[in-house]
């Protein structure tokens, strides 16, 4: 009976493993601050206006660049811009 029951969850876990899709996380904020000068590593990519990654740059001898690994969220397939008549 424990063999069998094994036996479904092994099944089950496999049938979900086959099945899911893999998940990809999306980057929402344009804006790092980078510390240390230009040839720095350090990044904080946690802003969502210029103003804001300035506002902690300031001070700290850090500067604003651009989130090499933000991309836009693209418009749904469905969305149409207003018609203007």
């Amino acid at each position: 009976m424990a063999v069998f029951r094994l036996l479904g969850l092994v099944g089950a876990i496999a049938l979900l493993l086959a099945t899911g899709r893999p998940s990809t996380a999306m980057v929402i904020y344009p804006w790092c601050v980078q510390y240390g000068g230009i040839s720095s590593s350090t990044l904080s990519c946690g802003f969502t206006s210029f103003r804001q990654c300035l506002a902690t740059a300031s001070g700290n001898r850090a500067s604003c660049i651009p989130n090499p690994w933000y991309a836009p969220y693209p418009p749904p397939t469905s969305y149409a811009p207003p018609l203007r008549r």
